[in-house]
């Protein structure tokens, strides 16, 4: 159900699409594809680009993170084609100091560290948390199906549990939910 008619008339400002994509390698790695882009529905001035025409791209900037199967950053590309000033395409080499981190928890402070503020870009920071997101998304989901060709692994007897990743992450995955206790009983803490 989409949201509801607006209350009052209104006028387009601002325009960002953000597509991100996960690819399967035939090498085996990953690759996490993420896209940014701003348009304005007014013309406006600029100090660096002069007069910019109503929905002329204000930033387009892409990513492709390659991940291995242990979610470890192993290659990093950042391109800027549209951006405000001439030098914000600098830094796009600063981000192969992603290249070795992996992704999980405290991976949006890691990013941070390494290409936040002046090392950076802020739009292409940004994205990084919902990359992760996506690589969370697909990577998992499409190793079962791979997994379903080979023979089973046995099985340690003495290995713990790993918690899922999703549990505890949300309404539907809280501990105590209807979801979880019809699809992982054995982490079910409801009544």
């Amino acid at each position: 159900m989409p949201l509801s008619a607006p209350q009052a008339g209104r006028k387009p400002l601002h325009n960002r699409d953000i597509i991100m994509e996960a690819f399967y390698r035939e090498d085996g790695l990953w690759d996490i594809e993420g896209r940014i882009t701003d348009r304005k529905a007014y013309a406006y001035s600029s100090a660096a680009r002069g007069e910019v025409a109503a929905g002329d791209k204000v930033h387009d900037m892409f990513i492709r993170m390659t991940l291995d199967d242990t979610f470890t950053v192993v290659a990093m590309e950042v391109a800027m084609d549209v951006f405000p000033f001439s030098i914000c395409n600098e830094v796009e080499p600063n981000f192969q100091n992603l290249v070795g981190l992996k992704v999980g928890p405290g991976w949006m402070k890691r990013v941070r560290e390494q290409v936040g503020g002046k090392h950076g870009c802020t739009h292409v920071v940004e994205m990084f948390g919902p990359m992760a997101t996506v690589a969370f998304q697909a990577i998992p989901t499409y190793r079962r199906e791979l997994a379903k060709n080979d023979p089973p692994a046995p099985k340690n007897p003495d290995a713990k549990p790993r918690k899922p990743f999703a549990l505890g992450g949300c309404h539907s995955w809280a501990y105590d939910s209807p979801v979880v206790k019809e699809l992982m009983p054995e982490w079910y803490q409801g009544d």
